[in-house]
């Protein structure tokens, strides 16, 4: 059952359309993660569900219900952003609970339950600690608690790990996902992050000045990107022109084996990575390498076209300097439309 709804929303300053004409549903328990450069509009569409930014067109609808007019206090959405927006003045139970204060809740009713959200989060007993003895990873927490207090119906988060550090944010983001999943949470994130995004949600949405660029399911937009910007974006760089018949490509690199049922005709190619493979075909010298932890990347200059990126196992990695010959796997290579 789809919870939000937008239908055409754009949003204009002066001339310019930070969001335009956006067609978006979230169904009830769906984790949907917002994507996209800054400039995209992510952080622009977060503001106009929940009420922080009105629409120039269009209309948004929660439940079913057309939200023009309905402030932000009676949406029933919960927010948490990137610099966690705490109450320095507050202890870590008293921040929790300031949600349910607002609504009246007494004080006996609200002690347990700030007790069991903290347990949730990890924080048990945190309640008398000062906010200011918090770590950056503790904060969060206690701003998810304090988001998920009110039991919102649709929980949005603003590049919510955006301010913690790499190995922070990849255990918190796996944590996040479990919570969400346990407590059935409808959730509407927006990142730059595509690792965060890809490791969160059930479905991804990438935006490009102010347009869905493409959505789908995180391994739908990895496997299948929609086109060369979002190839990129998602950090692939083999992107070459190409004219594509008879289940190959003529590209800068030779011929390319494509997928069988590919478009033909003038298009452009994505080779990933993992499909430029070490052996027989094309002459390439090694320029860069770099350990991956599960593998080694390497920056390859063939002997005709652009540098090829490519991965390899750890045992037998060549050296910078060394010359090897590589071919392509079909199944890693993407014909992209050539617009």
């Amino acid at each position: 059952m789809t919870l939000l709804r937008l239908e055409d929303v754009s949003v204009r300053f002066g001339e310019r359309a930070v969001v335009d004409a956006v067609d978006l549903e979230v169904a009830e328990h769906e984790i949907v993660c917002v994507l996209g450069p800054s400039g995209s509009g992510k952080s622009t569409l977060l503001r106009v569900v929940a009420g922080l930014q009105q629409v120039s067109g269009g209309r948004v609808l929660l439940g079913g219900a057309d939200q023009a007019g309905v402030p932000v206090h009676r949406r029933g959405v919960g927010l948490m952003f990137q610099d966690h927006q705490l109450f320095p003045h507050r202890d870590v139970g008293g921040n929790v609970a300031f949600g349910l204060r607002m609504r009246g809740a007494g004080r006996g009713a609200y002690e347990a339950q700030v007790a069991e959200l903290l347990e949730l989060v990890g924080l048990p007993g945190a309640q008398g600690r000062a906010v200011a003895s918090l770590s950056g990873g503790e904060q969060q927490r206690v701003a998810l608690a304090r988001a998920l207090a009110p039991s919102p119906r649709l929980l949005m988060l603003d590049e919510p790990l955006g301010q913690l550090d790499r190995g922070l944010r990849e255990r918190l983001v796996v944590e996040l996902q479990g919570l969400f999943s346990r407590l059935g949470t409808t959730v509407l994130a927006v990142t730059h992050d595509q690792g965060e995004a890809f490791a969160l949600a059930d479905r991804v949405v990438v935006m490009r000045d102010g347009r869905i660029a493409q959505a789908g399911t995180p391994l739908e937009v990895w496997r299948r990107p929609a086109s060369e910007f979002v190839a990129r974006f998602l950090g692939f760089e083999n992107v070459v022109p190409t004219v594509v018949s008879g289940g190959a490509a003529d590209t800068p690199w030779g011929k390319v084996p494509v997928p069988a049922g590919s478009p033909e005709g003038e298009q452009r190619l994505l080779v990933r990575p993992a499909g430029v493979v070490l052996g027989e075909g094309l002459a390439c010298v090694v320029e860069a390498r770099t350990f991956r932890g599960t593998h080694v990347a390497l920056l390859l200059r063939p002997e005709a076209g652009p540098v090829l990126e490519a991965e390899c196992g750890l045992a037998g990695a060549p050296s910078v300097g060394d010359r090897v010959a590589v071919s392509f796997t079909p199944s890693e290579v993407v014909v992209l439309p050539a617009g």
